[in-house]
């Protein structure tokens, strides 16, 4: 565990500017393409049933992306772990502006200096704007203050002329988004001069409106997409605090909500399914447990059997949080796990069918608080992704935290120590942790008391003025 942070100062100073004339004037174009979208693309996602989308197929997989690879993701301002990940041997490395990345106004200037360099790279490259949601502090185009994602796409292509990277598009909910970011890519490859459909991108599948309308959020960036990605824990946040004010029980710990439950089965299946109908490639979760250097081998072999059962199921790449996962990520997907085809159809009471999990171990509701605030207390500090317990944690994963934490507190959760997890013991356990004025203790207080389950900790972060910036 991480030791306590120290208080932070929270107001952002030196704002950065992006890095070149070329990319604010990129950035001013889609944000006036997009000025009178906001309210539609910031309203939640529906969980509706989606309409069935019209014959479509997915764009081609670019060419250096082959099937069976181990993309390794690396945090945008981590320079010394970049350089490293560009001669790591990786299939693809993955330059990360979002779950692993604190943006404070340092990370940010940092991130946007160092895509030249990356760019230069012989490697296949891929890109994770932050969400459509997350603001840009300090910067507004025509009065209106900046979006992180335009932000950033903008950085990221014109950082280099001539190289552009492909894409991954985070945190996708709804059409709404789906047709903003079509109308972003759209406006890049005229103001770029570049021919229609020349960039690339792959769809996150982490929220459950976006599970539940994948198909046509496929098909309306089918002029760019090429494939849809699993992002569990994600995926797991999402569907907690998107359903768990309608639930009576407690929703399962982190422990019991992995992909043998059948629940997430069915996630799985239905973005393969998605994929295999509209030619598109399916690509899997990441890697990210932290071997023990003294005996690595039950954390690497677990690996392998994790991604041998995403290549039965259709998967056909995946992440490595760290370079000495990369072997084991190629080895599971190269022989996947014996299977049965699906018999059991997706629907939507399989998709919500969590187990009930009975009293839940007071200890794993303490360690599940823990790991909220540290990486919590790490993100104000400036740090995106920490090492804990021999996981690799960051923003997914303790968002997800605080989402199981408000859940329990809601419905009551028994523990197996007899005692009951309300809005008074939360206090005294968070208080045992970690004092009332710290900026993290603040955060997770707002989203684990609230009524209903705020969107996304970094939003209200910024709407508490609790903003990171790093190191005083």
């Amino acid at each position: 565990m991480l030791p306590h942070a120290q208080s932070v100062p929270v107001v952002s100073v030196n704002p950065p500017d992006l890095p070149s004339p070329a990319a604010r004037a990129l950035a001013e174009a889609l944000h006036a393409a997009l000025a009178d979208t906001w309210a539609a693309v910031d309203a939640p996602g529906p969980l509706d049933a989606a309409p069935p989308a019209t014959d479509y197929r997915a764009a081609p997989v670019p060419d250096d992306l082959r099937a069976g690879r181990a993309e390794l993701i690396v945090e945008a301002s981590d320079l010394p772990a970049l350089r490293a990940a560009l001669n790591s041997g990786a299939d693809a490395v993955v330059i990360d502006f979002d779950d692993t990345f604190a943006p404070t106004p340092a990370n940010v200037a940092a991130a946007w200096a160092a895509l030249p360099e990356w760019l230069a790279a012989d490697v296949p490259l891929l890109a994770r704007p932050r969400a459509l949601y997350a603001p840009q502090p300090g910067l507004s185009f025509a009065g209106q203050p900046a979006r992180g994602a335009l932000c950033d796409l903008a950085a990221l292509l014109t950082a280099r002329p001539g190289r552009v990277p492909h894409l991954y598009l985070p945190k996708l909910e709804s059409i709404a988004q789906a047709r903003a970011w079509a109308t972003a890519l759209r406006v890049a490859e005229s103001h770029l001069g570049l021919k229609p459909g020349t960039l690339r991108v792959c769809l996150q599948i982490e929220t459950l409106p976006g599970l539940l309308h994948m198909d046509a959020l496929l098909a309306e960036l089918r002029e760019w997409a090429f494939g849809l990605n699993a992002g569990r824990w994600d995926y797991v946040f999402s569907l907690v605090k998107t359903t768990g004010a309608t639930r009576t029980m407690p929703v399962p710990p982190r422990a019991g909500l992995g992909m043998d439950v059948d629940a997430m089965q069915a996630y799985a299946q239905a973005l393969v399914d998605v994929c295999r109908a509209r030619g598109a490639q399916a690509v899997g979760g990441t890697a990210a447990v932290s071997p023990d250097p003294l005996d690595p081998t039950p954390a690497l072999d677990a690996v392998r059997a994790d991604k041998a059962r995403e290549a039965a199921q259709g998967f056909q790449g995946a992440w490595a949080g760290l370079p000495g996962l990369l072997d084991a990520v190629r080895e599971g997907l190269a022989t996947p796990a014996p299977t049965r085809a699906p018999t059991t159809p997706v629907t939507r009471e399989r998709v919500l069918a969590l187990p009930n999990p009975g009293p839940l171990p007071a200890a794993e509701v303490q360690d599940t608080l823990g790991l909220a605030l540290d990486v919590f207390g790490a993100w104000f500090a400036g740090r995106g992704v920490i090492t804990r317990n021999g996981r690799i944690e960051d923003t997914a994963t303790a968002e997800l935290a605080r989402a199981l934490l408000w859940q329990w507190v809601r419905v009551g959760a028994p523990l197996d120590n007899g005692s009951v997890f309300n809005r008074t013991a939360y206090r005294t356990l968070r208080r045992a942790l970690r004092p009332d004025d710290t900026p993290e203790a603040r955060l997770l207080d707002h989203v684990v008391l609230a009524d209903a389950a705020p969107a996304y900790v970094p939003l209200e972060a910024h709407r508490l003025t609790l903003t990171p910036t790093g190191p005083a």
